[in-house]
């Protein structure tokens, strides 16, 4: 679920198991055998019917966003979608360029700005519901280096597809600005617009990040780059490990169940931004990534959580359901040839946002206990040990906590980073 923050600004080292062997079906796909590795994702969804401000409309103006690369290449290549918009978008230009600088800054290093095309053209339109991705674009991108992604929509663009919560700024600016070194905003979003991936050519394996808000890096310093999947892929590269990590965590997300408000409640001005659910878009946001190979599932805090709060109490799921959608999940990565790595949840008892009942804590252990010692994922990484409150287990460590009782602070998110060992990566 978001967290108050997330949604104030819509509107203004633990144990780790491996299995004995991995399963043939996991052993058999060469990961980024046409060269391509995911090194930055981003997992769009719509917006709300009744959004609690206006919707953004781009009209001659450009947006450049920036993207924190995990892996490094020679080339790269750029997804941009209209994946849930309602007609053609219209895109005028898109240049890529090294991000100048830290923290927020969106200036570009000069003589490293390159058109992007898209089958060999400039300007593009994309059908309603589909991505696009781009021509092989010579950069050379070291690993752990951000990049500065600059969209001009020529035509009035009401945004649809997006990821609602970036933990980056990223601007708007009038014109079309897409060569500039730096651009005088006009607006600032925390927002990914029409961008939802960006590939290197490396040959290296990616790993691919489902989860919800605490994997989409919620309650994090913006622009810092702080989020857990982050941090590991800080790790990897400190330790000598080329791996691509993308990370398709939505805020709300769950395992199970598409968003569904109840009628006239407030969250029908933001339950959109959840996306679709872990099983309905495990197609699009995990098998798809360029050189996908692992796979790191967190997810059913908010199967857990959402009903009653969000959404309906019919939507109430047990134990046995979580533990049916995670095989699912397993099944579908090893016929994909990803390896599955299992993540604990973490502990959520006095939360503010409602979460917590003796009931949801049982469900939360049985679910728990079975990814731990159930066997079926081929590793896991034990965020749960790693976070609980040493005092009182069912609770998340105070010195790792963002304030909620749900979702961990920065220190938090660097002890998650270290929870995996890098060996299931390699």
């Amino acid at each position: 679920m978001p967290t108050r923050r997330e949604l104030l600004a819509l509107t203004s080292g633990a144990a780790v198991t491996a299995a004995a062997g991995l399963p043939a079906s996991a052993q058999a796909a060469p990961a980024g055998a046409d060269g391509w590795t995911a090194t930055w994702a981003a997992a769009p969804t719509t917006i709300p019917p009744n959004p609690p401000t206006a919707t953004t409309v781009l009209a001659n103006q450009t947006v450049r966003q920036i993207v924190h690369c995990s892996a490094g290449g020679d080339e790269i290549r750029i997804r941009v979608t209209n994946e849930f918009g309602n007609g053609p978008l219209r895109i005028g230009a898109v240049r890529v360029a090294l991000r100048a600088g830290e923290g927020a800054s969106t200036a570009i290093v000069p003589g490293t700005d390159r058109r992007v095309t898209f089958s060999n053209r400039a300007a593009l339109t994309i059908p309603a519901g589909s991505p696009l991705v781009s021509d092989p674009v010579r950069l050379r991108v070291p690993p752990g280096a951000d990049l500065a992604v600059s969209l001009y929509l020529p035509a009035r663009t009401p945004v649809t597809t997006l990821a609602a919560f970036a933990f980056q700024d990223n601007v708007i600016a009038d014109g079309d600005v897409t060569a500039a070194r730096t651009v005088t905003p006009v607006a600032t979003v925390g927002q990914y617009l029409f961008l939802s991936g960006v590939a290197v050519r490396s040959g290296d394996p990616a790993i691919v990040t489902l989860g919800d808000s605490i994997t989409n890096g919620a309650n994090t310093q913006n622009n810092l780059n702080h989020r857990w999947p982050d941090l590991l892929a800080a790790r990897l590269r400190k330790a000598g490990l080329s791996r691509g990590v993308a990370n398709v965590g939505i805020s709300g997300n769950r395992l199970l169940h598409d968003p569904n408000p109840a009628a006239g409640s407030d969250a029908e001005a933001f339950a959109a931004y959840f996306g679709h659910s872990g099983l309905r878009r495990f197609d699009r946001d995990v098998v798809a990534q360029p050189g996908a190979r692992f796979l790191v599932v967190l997810l059913g805090v908010n199967d857990l959580g959402h009903p009653g709060t969000v959404a309906p109490e019919s939507e109430v799921v047990t134990a046995d359901d979580l533990i049916a959608g995670h095989r699912q999940l397993i099944a579908r990565a090893h016929t994909a040839g990803l390896v599955a790595i299992g993540g604990t949840i973490l502990p959520f008892k006095g939360d503010t946002l409602g979460f917590y009942t003796e009931a949801n804590e049982r469900k939360r252990d049985v679910l728990n206990r079975w990814i731990r010692s159930g066997g079926e994922y081929d590793a896991v990484i034990d965020f749960d040990r790693a976070m609980r409150d040493p005092a009182d287990p069912l609770r998340l460590d105070p010195a790792y906590d963002s304030g909620d009782g749900l979702h961990p602070n920065d220190a938090g998110m660097a002890v998650m980073a270290e929870a995996a060992s890098l060996r299931m990566f390699r």
